[in-house]
């Protein structure tokens, strides 16, 4: 019989979380989420989840990506793995997981919105994770209906390469190269993470001022902020509207080398140890 690692990893990682559910936010409805209920071993939800299965060819990644349950899977207890595994053809190939949510929102005028989601990474040591770039992040929709990006916009909620304990959340937005955003760079700021363990990851529109030059995007990590963005620091109306007055989706996914991090080296290590696992992820607007 073949030796399949998965078969001997997989129920340490699905015993660690008895159930997930998003957390009360006082004076906030919860509007949406998904907690990754199903059996160990099988895909999440693909009524509420795009499972990619397919090479993206961007920022010149080395992964492609792929929709089996080695890649892409929900735990057994509550949680979802996205797994990146080195391709034993000695090319240097790489097979990962990324899902796309087919649910949209639209921040709430005159409201706050929040869109959060609690995280951890594979046990693996950091120095073993170059190359390794897992990211918490949403696009807007128009990227499906003949936009383009940056023009569309990008909200990325947390990032982080190379196994390096710090978190980065940032804004893409208007054109390339250059313009609002300086791209390819963005508009962006950064937290140290205490480890590898589950933090929870929040982004924050608040509209409530009724003018688009006050209102403000604030990245949170364990409620703590981190960046901030308001019309007026933007100073792009159509830029800021992309990203807070139009619909987003929610993208997850572990990327495996590529302009930002470089690529994995002899002593990355792939599998659930440099894995990226989401307890839930929600969406919830002000009273």
């Amino acid at each position: 019989m073949r030796f399949d690692s998965s078969i001997f990893v997989l129920p340490f990682f699905s015993t660690l979380v008895s159930a997930w559910y998003p957390p009360t936010l006082q004076g906030y409805n919860l509007v949406w989420y998904d907690q990754f209920e199903g059996n160990s071993g099988t895909s999440p939800n693909t009524g509420w989840w795009n499972i990619i299965n397919r090479k993206l060819n961007v920022n010149n990644e080395l992964e492609t990506y792929s929709s089996s349950t080695r890649t892409v899977q929900v735990s057994g207890g509550y949680t979802l793995q996205l797994v990146p595994w080195r391709q034993q053809n000695g090319n240097g190939d790489w097979i990962s997981g990324r899902i796309e949510s087919t649910y949209t929102f639209t921040p709430a005028p005159g409201k706050k919105t929040v869109a959060q989601a609690e995280i951890r990474f594979g046990s693996n040591p950091t120095n073993t994770k170059a190359g390794i770039w897992p990211a918490f992040w949403m696009l807007g929709n128009e990227l499906r209906t003949g936009g383009s990006w940056p023009a569309c916009g990008e909200l990325d909620i947390l990032e982080t390469v190379n196994g390096d304990l710090r978190g980065y959340g940032t804004l893409h937005c208007g054109t390339f190269p250059g313009g609002p955003c300086n791209e390819p760079t963005g508009k962006g700021g950064s937290t140290l993470i205490p480890n590898q363990d589950w933090h929870t990851w929040r982004i924050e529109w608040d509209r409530t001022s009724g003018d688009w030059w006050t209102s403000k995007i604030t990245w949170y990590m364990d409620g703590v902020k981190f960046h901030e963005i308001s019309g007026q620091s933007l100073n792009d109306w159509t830029a800021f509207d992309k990203i807070s007055n139009k619909p987003l989706f929610f993208i997850l996914n572990v990327a495996v080398g590529g302009d930002w991090p470089g690529y994995p080296n002899a002593n990355t290590k792939d599998g659930y140890g440099s894995m990226m696992e989401v307890g839930y992820v929600a969406h919830y607007v002000s009273n």
